[in-house]
């Protein structure tokens, strides 16, 4: 086999007898032109030759010394550089002619030189990854010269690149003579900072496409590939940065993004009121000095999990004139570096970019030798500053990887702080908000159900998820005249506190109205009148946000124990679920009508009688409706949920509120369950009184003589004077039919109720009015009286407090 110095420049030696005939052929010859000797000797020189020059190679023994175009046993041509001397005896008798060809490559002496001082390490090895050529800048770049390197193999020269994807890829490329590129991560030996190489790896194969050699070319593209590499971070962070409105979760994750990307330890540090979601110190407060006390939010290293709980881990006091403090105070970041900075050289650029080098700001970087000892190279300490407040800081270290911070370093550390510190302050604001919503959403529903006989209760409440803000949703049960009981569950449309503010007004409204007895459909009618008025005292143009009750829903019901019978009409909302004792769903035939604040439609109110123990399902849509099913889907998700025993009703509402809810709630959501209860007929009585004075007498004579029976004697004199003022009014200002009924419930009810809608008004009597009184003494004895009206006439009722038995 042929050396490869022969492979790299054939020369081929042919001696031409007088005839101008081949007599000899070398093995240059062989790799120049393909042809063996057999094939030429013999032959005439000229055979050899595209265009052969006149007397080639000349009748005096000489012949011309040029460029010739020679012709290749494969048929192609090249051209030669060919001179021709005679062979003479001892006589100066010429016997033959040696006849040299050289290849020529039309290339210049100063081209070669040119691959020898380009900038670029250019390198050329053999299919076993011998060394077989180098150029000045590759011996630079890996500390060699030439001579030390040729013929020695790669991986023994340097065994620490053994398995590194660059002595793979070149091997690849040799046994696979397929090109490659790929970039490196080197650092120059005595260099503090790492370079990144973009290297190209190609095959060199011969002319029969055999593969002699792997070459490869490359240059430092380190300003390039840090910038590519800051910018990714810069994107992780845009992306993983704010996620969430929750504060510590905010610093968690600006202590996760740069690990290990770009520093190996990072640690976030808040004031203890921007953790509470309050407004953190005053920037006087912090310049003025003093020991700095923060919380630890969160901590980050690349080999080791968070430490410590999600939670902050605690106080860290840094006293006056540390790093932190400075930092704090003044609102600049501050650098620390182990050592002096490296100010690189021909293939480390330093600490700034290659083309347009960055230096440290003034006064940066500090050479504080004593981080060393905690095993740092570098910190890099930036406040979080958003809106002019601090907030607090947070601090980048290097401990594990060689390089040194530079000062693109440090305004990469200062764009993440940057968009962190946005971030932990719409946090804090959004969590003083919602807390804010919440506290006042929770103060206005109800604390707790008012004690009635008419039904069993029990509600749940869930707040929307953080990221959408607390909701309008609210409930409500109100004790109504007559033992019968008032269940109403309603949704304002929006979040947050003006969502919280507009259901406590809605509330207060159904409750100001339901203490009028007002029906169903009569108590929407007027709370949509009151929804339309609203707006025009908060109109835009004033300056203020116009009130967000329009649109709301409400859902409104009336249960009366005594007749087993529930009213409801609705605006807007979704009608409840009705489930019999049985099991079965009973189905309310109702439309719902439009919701609050639309105007000039009517709501619809329909009865339904339910047999004791049915259950009322009253929601709100947020507990149904999700993106993962429709409102219909959800309701029958709930029925079916309801239809499951349990030990409780307050059981049976928080496995209800478990199954509907998703772990990621974006709208608020309430239940009213109510189990109801019939009252026992014992427990009511009824006459019906004739319009005439006299039977005023009887009325208090049928009273006391029930109430004996009762066993509640002890009520008869306040009962006899209540029914006889009652009575008496009616049979004077009202019309026929007059009825006295008598409840036992919780309290002692007394109705009186006659065919005129014409209400009686309470009013102090004067010193010499004969009358005046009787409304009077009515509301002195009893403790709650009211009038309740009807489509035939109305009811006066009062209420006395009983001993339960």
């Amino acid at each position: 086999m042929e050396t490869t110095g022969e492979q790299d420049a054939p020369t081929a030696v042919v001696t031409v007898g007088p005839d101008c005939v081949v007599t000899g052929w070398s093995a240059g010859g062989v790799l120049l032109l393909g042809w063996s000797a057999e094939e030429t000797v013999g032959r005439p020189v000229a055979d050899l030759l595209v265009d052969p020059p006149p007397g080639f190679p000349g009748s005096d023994g000489v012949g011309p010394t040029g460029l010739i175009t020679l012709r290749h046993r494969d048929g192609s041509t090249l051209d030669a550089v060919v001179t021709a001397q005679p062979l003479r005896d001892a006589d100066g008798r010429t016997l033959n002619r040696v006849v040299t060809f050289q290849r020529w490559d039309r290339r210049p002496v100063i081209a070669d030189r040119a691959f020898e001082q380009s900038p670029f390490a250019l390198g050329v090895y053999d299919p076993d990854l011998r060394f077989l050529w180098v150029n000045a800048a590759a011996c630079r770049v890996i500390a060699h010269t030439e001579e030390q390197l040729r013929g020695e193999m790669y991986r023994e020269l340097f065994p620490e690149l053994e398995g590194v994807p660059y002595t793979d890829k070149l091997s690849e490329v040799a046994r696979t003579g397929v090109p490659a590129r790929l970039i490196t991560i080197f650092k120059p030996l005595g260099s503090a900072y790492a370079n990144a190489w973009a290297t190209s790896i190609w095959p060199v194969r011969d002319a029969e496409g055999t593969v002699r050699a792997v070459a490869n070319w490359g240059f430092d593209m380190s300003a390039e590939y840090w910038a590519r590499q800051r910018l990714l971070i810069l994107n992780e962070a845009t992306r993983g940065i704010g996620r969430t409105l929750d504060v510590v979760s905010t610093a968690r994750e600006l202590a996760e993004t740069p690990v290990p990307g770009f520093a190996d330890l990072v640690t976030v540090d808040l004031f203890d009121e921007v953790l509470r979601a309050e407004e953190p110190p005053a920037s006087a407060a912090v310049a003025a000095g003093g020991t700095v006390t923060l919380i630890r939010a969160a901590r980050h290293s690349a080999k080791q999990a968070p430490e410590g709980s999600p939670g902050p881990a605690g106080p860290v006091g840094y006293a006056p004139g540390s790093v932190v403090a400075r930092c704090m105070s003044t609102g600049r970041s501050l650098v620390q570096l182990a050592g002096e900075p490296d100010e690189g050289g021909e293939w480390a650029f330093g600490p700034g970019l290659a083309a347009d080098p960055a230096h440290w700001p003034p006064g940066l970087p500090l050479i504080d030798r004593s981080i060393a000892a905690q095993g740092f190279t570098g910190k890099i300490t930036v406040p979080l500053l958003a809106r002019g407040a601090v907030l607090g800081v947070v601090a980048f270290a290097r401990r594990d990887r060689p390089e040194a911070f530079t000062a693109d370093d440090l305004i990469l550390a200062e764009e993440l702080a940057a968009k962190a510190a946005v971030a932990i302050d719409n946090s804090r604001r959004y969590s003083r908000e919602h807390t804010t919503a919440l506290t006042l959403q929770r103060s206005l529903l109800p604390q707790r159900l008012p004690r009635q006989e008419a039904i069993e209760v029990a509600s749940g409440y869930l707040p929307a998820g953080a990221g959408a803000g607390v909701g309008g949703d609210w409930f409500d049960v109100i004790p109504l005249s007559g033992a019968r009981v008032a269940l109403v569950v309603g949704d304002v449309v929006g979040h947050g506190l003006h969502a919280s503010a507009s259901m406590g007004r809605l509330r207060t409204a159904v409750r100001t109205l339901a203490d009028v007895d007002l029906p169903p459909d009569e108590l929407l009618t007027h709370l949509d009148d009151l929804v339309l008025h609203l707006p025009d005292d908060s109109r835009p143009e004033d300056g203020f946000e116009s009130t967000g009750e329009a649109g709301a829903t409400c859902l409104y019901a009336v249960y009366d124990p005594v007749s087993r019978r529930c009213a409801m009409a609705s605006a807007g909302h979704p009608l409840p679920l009705v489930i019999a004792p049985d099991g079965a769903r009973t189905p309310v035939e109702a439309r719902s009508g439009p919701p609050l604040g639309v105007g000039g439609l009517p709501f619809e109110a329909v009865e339904v009688e339910l047999p004791e123990g049915s259950l009322l399902a009253l929601y709100t849509d947020g507990l149904v409706e999700s993106r993962e099913r429709d409102a219909e889907q959800g309701a029958a998700d709930l029925l079916r949920v309801l239809s499951e025993p349990a030990a409780s009703l307050e059981a049976l509402c928080d496995t209800a509120m478990k199954a509907m809810l998703p772990e990621h709630r974006t709208d608020d959501a309430a239940l009213l369950l109510a189990r109801t209860r019939a009252l026992d007929p014992d427990h009511v009585a009824g006459w019906e009184i004739e319009p005439d004075f006299e039977q005023v007498a009887r009325a208090r004579r049928l009273a006391a003589d029930q109430l004996a029976v009762w066993g509640l004697e002890e009520t008869a004199f306040v009962t006899e004077l209540v029914v006889s003022e009652l009575v008496t009014n009616a049979i004077k200002y009202g019309r026929p039919p007059i009825r006295l009924r008598l409840i036992r419930n919780t309290a002692l009810i007394c109705e009186v109720s006659d065919g005129s809608a014409t209400a009686p008004h309470l009013r102090r009597a004067r010193a010499f009015d004969e009358g005046g009184r009787g409304l009077m003494l009515v509301a002195q004895l009893t403790q709650r009286w009211g009038t309740r009206h009807a489509t035939d006439g109305k009811t006066i009722w009062c209420a006395q407090t009983i001993e339960s038995t």
